[in-house]
């Protein structure tokens, strides 16, 4: 079982898929979010638009996820998952935020996938408590890593203070 933590642009990892902290549209937003559109190029927006919606403008519910390639990325693919809004931590957000890691691995393991980079899912605009979020990823990551020991995964962070926290949580396994 392999997981680290490094300060890194997702956008750049030669992995064989990054996630990609989306909204439930999956056409884009801010953050990591609009970072892997504009790295990908404008195919990534098609590909997202021919995601059937399960909702109108839902494409992806929160806790969930959806593959696409990853066209101009090094990565070969990206795997959307919506994390929760932060809304003080008794609306299920913990449990959202443990099924879009759980999700994101289910996917990866149906494609063939081992190597994946998780950004800081909501993290940013999203508001969940860096500390939390960090805590319920590795958790969620490690327990599933028990059944599949051969995934390499990287928790990849935009800032050092941010790759700091989800080193902490890694090292209290």
């Amino acid at each position: 079982m392999l997981i680290s933590v490094i300060t890194a642009d997702i956008t750049t990892l030669a992995v064989d898929a990054i996630v990609n902290a989306a909204n439930e549209t999956l056409l884009g937003g801010g953050g990591v979010d609009g970072a892997i559109h504009r790295a990908a190029g404008p195919a990534l927006l098609a590909a997202c638009r021919r995601l059937p919606e399960v909702s109108p403008g839902v494409r992806c519910p929160t806790g969930e996820a959806r593959i696409t390639p990853g066209f101009a990325l090094p990565a070969a693919r990206v795997i959307h998952t919506v994390g929760p809004v932060w809304r003080g931590g008794g609306h299920g957000e913990p449990a959202l935020l443990g099924n879009c890691h759980r999700n994101v691995l289910l996917l990866a393991r149906e494609h063939g996938l081992r190597r994946i980079a998780f950004p800081a899912i909501s993290c940013g605009v999203y508001g969940y408590p860096a500390p939390l979020a960090a805590e319920v990823a590795l958790r969620t990551l490690h327990e599933s890593l028990a059944s599949d020991p051969a995934l390499e995964l990287t928790l990849c962070c935009y800032s050092e203070p941010m790759r700091a926290v989800f080193q902490d949580a890694l090292t209290s396994l």
